[in-house]
């Protein structure tokens, strides 16, 4: 029953938090701070899989989700400024 209240309250919490980094995401002007709030949020949505007992879906999400996607993003980013200037 405990272990179940802290599941539950690590659960809100995490979604709470990705709500507002999603937040972040979407308004802010910086890109690179805005890819790298979208990749925390995938790597939340990650441990959100996990505490739902899904570990496959969960190594997935934060290996393609929040790893490669974030690397490509900053990838393209860092790209984009070298053909800039």
């Amino acid at each position: 029953m405990n272990r179940e209240i802290v599941f539950i309250g690590l659960a809100i919490i995490l979604g709470i938090v990705s709500i507002a980094l999603s937040l972040i995401a979407i308004h802010n002007k910086k890109l690179s701070v805005a890819v790298l709030a979208a990749g925390v949020v995938s790597l939340f949505a990650s441990v959100l899989y996990l505490l739902m007992a899904a570990p496959d879906v969960a190594m997935t999400e934060a290996a393609i989700g929040s790893g490669l996607s974030t690397l490509i993003f900053f990838y393209v980013l860092n790209k984009i400024k070298k053909s800039d200037a």
